[in-house]
Parts: C-alpha cells; structure tokens; sequence
C-alpha cells in the first residue's frame, strides 16, 4: 500500500514515484494518469488537476495506480492568504509577459533594422535579379533581409501577444471584483448555501454513524460496507469544507463592509423609481422583494424587456418618483382565446395532430390571469402578463406557435 499527498496548502493530490515505475505503467494506466494528473517539474511530481472538492476523479486514478492511503501535508491556507498569493504570482506574472514583450520587441526591431536602412532607395527595391556573380549575390543578400524583416513581423506579434497576457495578468493582480457590492453579494451567498448544504451532509453522516455503532450495516451504491472509520473520515472532510467556506465568507463580508456595505434595499428603493442598474443606463422598478427587484429595460434593444436583479447592482438612482398606483393588465374575465395544441399520439410516428382548444379567463387579479380549457376536465392554469417593448400587454399559453396573445 503507497501513500498520495494531499497538500492542505494547494489542496490538490499529489503523485511521487520513480521513472521506472512510470515507464513500467501500461499505456491505458498512462493515459488515465495524464487525464487527471498534470506533471509538476518543481515539484518533480504528478499534481491532480482538480482542486478540493473535486477531487473524486483523481483519488480514484490514484487508487487504481496503487496510491490507496492519504498523507496530509502542510498547512491550510486562509482565504485571505490565498488572495494574497495570488496576486503576488499574479504580478510576477505580469512582469514576466512584459519583459517578454520587450524583448520579443527589441529582436523585432534588430531584425528590421537593417532593411529599413534602405527605406527611400528605390533603386534597392526595384533592381533586377542579374544573372552574374554580383547580382546573384545581391538578390541572394536582398532576400535575406526581406526574411529577416518577415521574421520581425512574427516578433512583433509575439510581442502584442505577450502584452495582453501582461495585461490579463495585471486585471487578476489588480481584484477589481472585490470592489463590486454585486460580486461580493453573490459570491457571500454561494458561500452561504454551500455552508448549508454541507451542514445536511455532516447530519446525514452522523446519523449513519449512530447507526452503524448500533448494529445497522449500510452499504455504498457498488456494494462495498460502509465501516466507521470511513464515516469518521467523511465527517472530518466535511467539516474542515465548512470551515473553509466560513472563512471564505468572513473575507467577502468584511470587503463589503469595507466598501460600506449594500447602499440600496427596499426601504429606499420604490416602485417606479429610475436607476442605473450594472451596465444598463436606465431601467424603471416595476416591483421590490426583500432581496431583489423586478425593472423594466426603457432603452435599447431589449426595451421593455422585464427581469430580475438583486438591490446590489443598482448603482445610482436617477429619478426618485414612487408610483402609488399599480399597472393593471388589461384582460379581463370572460374573455376567450382560441390555441393550437400539437400532439404526437404515436411515440414511434412523427405525425402530428393538431385541434383546436379555446381557453376562457375565470379570474383576474392586478397581476395575474387563471383560464379554463373549455370542454375538457383540465385543471386551470395561472399566468402573468408582461409588458411589451411597446408598452403593451401579452401572456402564453404555452410555447406553441400563435399561442401568444397580445393587448395594446
């Protein structure tokens, strides 16, 4: 039995063993070692792909390969330490692509230069191949530079190249996104669910081990028994995964405190205020729930568009007017709609059968409208107008062709 490494500061798995034992290895076990494992020469090893927690696939590579007990090394990182390293490799980075660019920039220039000396002299340029010693020799020194100054354009583009990865580089080092509330929103709940769910797994777990330390046998999905140690193992990595995503939530938290926290809520967000909202110039509110808000697009080419967003992405109120009175759609009870409904009765035929069904509206609310299917024992279905890039009014039957019905 051989040992993999679990480095608690990567969190990845890590492979040791000697030339031979990989020369050794068939080309199938080859193959399904490249597909998780990629080849570290400073750490002279085989390093999992994945990171924690995805690291099903590699564990099993490595247990197939021989590796079947875990070794822990070194220390977890915060999530604080982490950033911190990953803007110092990202800045060196950065400064790696830029002294390549330069120097893919001065070879370009080297190359280039000594054509470039004949700039201006037609005659160098226009001079015809001569079959004699001095004009072969001419033509043959005349095409040496026009490879050398095609080479410079090759450097030239290496150079553009490596500058925008310098530049890549440079945005990852700079953590913009930890200055946007909307980022840190989003990123604070992932945390928060994960926190959760990983909370009903630790419960489940612990259950399980009751009930095995009582008698009960309980088996995986191939089969095998499940024994304590392997519960307690489980136990032990779902609570190291809590722990690590609270204090990944602790570092959001405090960058949103830092930039004051959410400037917008329901309290000062009303229906039919005009905002900036992201990148959207301005949309009009059209509802507020404790967490998000429902706005209407009033420019562009999703104009009247309705969607959803959180209070955080707002970013500038332009026209505080509230809008007492609520937008009522303009259907109303009694009326009826006649609607294609496409049926294939044979499974195994592509042919479709088409009837009509003429739908009546049995009650309407401010915001809703609920419709029967005549003659038939169908249950009533409920459905929400919405506005129109017109400032109209429709609502779908269903996805079916023609079965969209309109209001101006």
């Amino acid at each position: 039995m051989r040992n993999y490494i679990f480095n608690l500061e990567t969190t990845k798995i890590e492979l040791h063993f000697e030339k031979s034992e990989y020369d050794s290895l068939t080309d199938d076990q080859k193959r399904q070692l490249k597909s998780a494992f990629l080849w570290s020469r400073m750490g002279r090893c085989w390093v999992s792909r994945a990171k924690e927690p995805n690291l099903w696939r590699a564990k099993n590579v490595a247990k197939s390969l021989g590796f079947t007990e875990e070794q822990r090394e070194g220390e977890r990182l915060t999530y604080a330490e982490q950033i911190e390293r990953q803007v110092e490799r990202a800045e060196a980075r950065a400064d790696r692509y830029e002294s390549y660019a330069d120097n893919a920039a001065n070879r370009g220039e080297q190359l280039q230069q000594e054509l470039n000396r004949f700039r201006g002299d037609i005659s160098f340029f226009t001079q015809p191949n001569i079959n004699s010693s001095s004009g072969r020799a001419f033509t043959s020194y005349r095409e040496k530079l026009y490879a050398r100054h095609q080479k410079g354009f090759e450097e030239y583009r290496k150079s553009d190249y490596f500058k925008t990865r310098a530049q890549t580089a440079r945005e990852t080092a700079s953590q913009a996104q930890y200055s946007d509330p909307a980022y840190l929103e989003r990123r604070i709940k992932e945390c928060t669910k994960e926190i959760r769910a990983r909370e009903k797994t630790i419960i489940k777990y612990e259950k399980a081990l009751y009930a095995i330390e009582n008698g009960e046998e309980r088996k995986k999905y191939n089969g095998e028994i499940v024994t304590i140690e392997e519960i307690k193992t489980w136990l032990l990595n779902e609570f190291e995964l809590v722990e690590k995503a609270m204090d990944k939530q602790g570092y959001l938290e405090n960058c949103l405190d830092e930039l004051g926290g959410l400037k917008f809520n329901k309290d000062n967000i009303k229906i039919g205020y005009v905002v900036r909202l992201g990148h959207l110039e301005r949309v009009e509110i059209i509802g507020t729930g404790s967490k998000n808000v429902t706005y209407l697009i009033l420019e562009g080419g999703a104009k009247g568009m309705t969607l959803i967003a959180s209070y955080a992405r707002i970013t500038e109120v332009i026209e505080a007017v509230e809008r007492v009175e609520r937008e009522v759609h303009p259907f109303k009870v009694g009326e009826q709609f006649k609607t294609t409904r496409r049926e294939y009765p044979d499974q195994n035929s592509h042919k479709c059968v088409t009837t009509e069904v003429i739908y009546e509206i049995i009650k309407a609310s401010a915001t809703t409208i609920r419709l029967q299917a005549l003659g038939t024992n169908e249950k009533p279905i409920t459905r929400k107008p919405t506005r129109t890039h017109d400032g109209g009014w429709r609502f779908s039957i269903n996805s079916s062709y023609g079965n969209t019905f309109r209001r101006p």
